[in-house]
Parts: C-alpha cells; sequence; structure tokens
C-alpha cells in the first residue's frame, strides 16, 4: 500500500494510523469532562474511560454518541479479569443486569445512531439457554428498541468440542437495534459489493449476468396472458429497463411475466406487493443495483487468534465490526464500545476515521488497548 496523506485511505476503505499524536491516557475518574473535551477536539486517537459501564455511561450526556457496538462478557462461559458481568447465578439477573446498562446506551445514543450487540449463547443443565434472544426481546418488548437486523456471524470454525450428543457451536449472534424505526443514518452503499458491468455486443445491450431482453420480449409476444393493452406496457417498461442498464442507471434485473415466471415469495396480493403488480400490470421487475449488492445477514469471518490472546479470551475481529461502521456510523462519528476488552472496536473505528470511545472495568485490557494502537503501522 502507497504512504497515504493525512484523509487518504486505504484501497479497503482504512485509514493509517496516526502517529502524530501520543494515545490518550486512561482516565479514572471526571469522565463527563474527559468526554466533553474530546468531543469538541480534533483528535481521533481513542478515549479510554476505565470504570463499571453502567457508572461511566451515566456521566456521559444524552444523545451524544452516534454509534455503539460492544460484546458484554457472555454468562456462565468465564471469569474476566476484575469480575463484573456474567458471574450471576442466575442467567434472568444476567439479562436484566445487561438491560440495565442498555437503558443509558439509548439515552446517550443519538436518534439517529445504531447499536450493534453481539452476544454468544451458553448451555445450562444441558439445555441451551438462549440468551441472545432473551436479551433481544428485553431490549425490544419493554425498552423500545426497534430490531433491523439479527446477523449470524460463522466463525467458521469453533473451540475444542467433545460433546458427544449435540453438533458444534460456531455462530453467534450480532443485532442490529435502533431508536426510531426510520430516520437513523444508514449508508448502504458504502457496503455493497461491487457490481459486475454491463455491456453492449453486437449492438445489443447485455446486463452483468447476461441478460439481454430477447428472452422476455419473445414471451410477452406469445404471451396469452396478456391483454394487447398489457403487451404493449410491458414492452415499454421493457425498452425503458435496458435503456436504464445501457446507460449505467442499473446493473441487471430480472422480468416476472404473468402465466411464464412464478411470482417470487407469495402469489398472494395480500402479503406480496409483486404479485399485486402481476395481477394488475401482468408483469414486474427486479432491478439489481448498479453499486452491487448489500451484503446478506450471515457473515463468515473467521475470529482473530492474534490479540491479547493469553489476557482476554473473546476478542472479535476487526472485519466483523467493519460494516457496521460504514454502514451505521457517520464519518466524524463518535463510536463506543463500553465493554472495549482490547479495543477491538476502537481499532475498526480508528481505521475508518471515526473517533471512538472505550470503556472497560479493567485497567489491563485498556493498557493492553493502548499497546494494541502503539504496535499497529
Amino acid at each position: 500500500m502507497k504512504k497515504l496523506g493525512a484523509k487518504q485511505v486505504s484501497k479497503e476503505g482504512f485509514l493509517p494510523f496516526s502517529h502524530q499524536a501520543d494515545q490518550n491516557a486512561i482516565i479514572e475518574s471526571n469522565h463527563e469532562h474527559a468526554f466533553t473535551a474530546y468531543r469538541i477536539g480534533s483528535n481521533v486517537s481513542p478515549l479510554l474511560l476505565l470504570g463499571d459501564a453502567r457508572a461511566v455511561l451515566k456521566s456521559l450526556p444524552d444523545c451524544s454518541i452516534d454509534f455503539v457496538m460492544t460484546s458484554p462478557p457472555y454468562w456462565g462461559k468465564r471469569e474476566y479479569e476484575s469480575g463484573g458481568i456474567g458471574l450471576e447465578p442466575d442467567y434472568r439477573d444476567y439479562v436484566k443486569h445487561l438491560a440495565d446498562i442498555f437503558a443509558e446506551v439509548k439515552r446517550v445514543l443519538k436518534p439517529e445512531g445504531s447499536f450493534w450487540l453481539n452476544l454468544g449463547d451458553t448451555y445450562s443443565g444441558k439445555g441451551l439457554v438462549g440468551i441472545p434472544w432473551r436479551v433481544a426481546f428485553e431490549l425490544t418488548d419493554n425498552q423500545g428498541w426497534v430490531l433491523r437486523n439479527d446477523v449470524v456471524w460463522n466463525k467458521l470454525k469453533g473451540g475444542m468440542d467433545n460433546s458427544k450428543d449435540r453438533l458444534a457451536n460456531i455462530h453467534e449472534s450480532l443485532f442490529h437495534f435502533v431508536k426510531q424505526p426510520k430516520g437513523y443514518y444508514y449508508d448502504a452503499d458504502a457496503i455493497r459489493s461491487k457490481a459486475r458491468e454491463a455491456k453492449v455486443v453486437n449492438g445489443t445491450v447485455i446486463s452483468a449476468t447476461g441478460v439481454s431482453g430477447v428472452r422476455y420480449k419473445r414471451q410477452i409476444e406469445l404471451s396469452t396472458a396478456l391483454t394487447p393493452s398489457e403487451k404493449k406496457a410491458a414492452f415499454t417498461a421493457l425498452e425503458r429497463i435496458l435503456n436504464d442498464v445501457a446507460e449505467g442507471r442499473l446493473s441487471d434485473f430480472r422480468m416476472v411475466i404473468r402465466g411464464q415466471q412464478r411470482t417470487i415469495h407469495s402469489d398472494s396480493a395480500k402479503v406480496s406487493g409483486r404479485a399485486k403488480e402481476v395481477i394488475e400490470k401482468g408483469f414486474y421487475f427486479l432491478k439489481y443495483h448498479p453499486k452491487g449488492s448489500k451484503p446478506g445477514d450471515v457473515w463468515e469471518i473467521i475470529p482473530e487468534d492474534t490479540q491479547g490472546r493469553e489476557a482476554h479470551f473473546a476478542a472479535y475481529p476487526t472485519d466483523l465490526c467493519r460494516r457496521p461502521l460504514l454502514a451505521t456510523c457517520p464519518p466524524g462519528g463518535i463510536a463506543l464500545d463500553l465493554f472495549s476488552g482490547t479495543g477491538t472496536t476502537l481499532v475498526a473505528a480508528h481505521l475508518l476515521g471515526r473517533k471512538s470511545v472505550g470503556i472497560d472495568i479493567s485497567r489491563r485490557y485498556l493498557e493492553l488497548t493502548q499497546e494494541r494502537f502503539r504496535s499497529t503501522p
């Protein structure tokens, strides 16, 4: 990668670490003052706040954070340094404690902000407890959060599993919550995969996957399910779509014609707008975005094995944070991780040019975060 200027980004969309500013000290008290100064300042190195997550959050002002992503200690999995949440004898207490903390998250999050929560499940008495969804339902049912996505993080590999009566567990949940159903920040274009391009061959427009429209024209012409006026409208609409492909406004499409292709999802006009279009017009189009497709809700990302494993056993990978940050944290925004551990969320935010705040009850983990920033080129 070439040397980058102050505002340039790498091919992958990441900024290099800045070596011009010293890393921030670990703040043990007066968190509100430290955050206020950081919020108005120009330094994008992370702000590290030492203390209990709920207590520290209470010191932050309302609607001051753009983005939250965190992975709390899982219930009953292991004993983390400095104790803290996850050691409750009853999972119901764990859910309640998390909910109390996330009520503070909702307060400090801006109305247009997003909250991404990574949680793994736990077995108790041979039964899978369902911790992630118990927490999710508590937040939606009793705190008014809106759940936009349940992402399945397929880790592709799991830890040692010697059980002989169940499958190995290699996935975790990543929930995307917002405070309001509309008007929250979301940049879908920032996370699209690169689209294949349409082309013109011998004067014929060919879509990214080879659709020329010839087959559709023939089906419209020979259709016995379309009226003459519907055929005319279908031909006109198809020519318009082909023109959009030729002009680069569309990379690909599919046409569903009454009596020819199966209606997607449902044939009932009561539950499907597309079915209603087929009934009323005789056809509809599936249009593919010219900038590529959005990611689905199953992400195949291998866990990191390199950052502080001897001190912190649950560091999730920076790749898990990249899409949430790009899509839901605006440029210049502030990201927060209230169980920051060794600082993966903060690292990902910094690489993408966002400010970040990390809260942790363990001084050792915050020191590891400092060291992680110092040692990253």
